[in-house]
């Protein structure tokens, strides 16, 4: 478990040490965005709108996965085992 969790550790450092920029908006939207009066400026915050939104189920699944793995330690720590 520990070497696992090293791992994904070292994983997660490395994909931020090597991020990019990121466009998440499609082409269709970009270039409708792009073309209007404000430019760049509503893009961009457009952009980060889709990022927020695609951000809270990833910190829903990782704050269950916390309960479940606290929950596993404590059991594990009382004698009880999961195997």
């Amino acid at each position: 478990m520990k070497k696992l969790i090293y791992f994904l550790g070292l994983f997660v450092i490395i994909m931020f040490l090597f991020f990019s920029d990121v466009y998440s908006q499609c082409a269709m939207c970009k270039q409708n965005v792009t073309s209007s009066e404000e430019g760049m400026k509503f893009a961009s915050g457009l952009n980060d709108g889709i990022v927020y939104l695609l951000v809270v189920p990833y910190l829903i699944f990782a704050g269950f996965a916390i309960v479940i793995y606290v929950s596993a330690r404590r059991r594990k720590t009382r004698g009880f085992n999961l195997n």
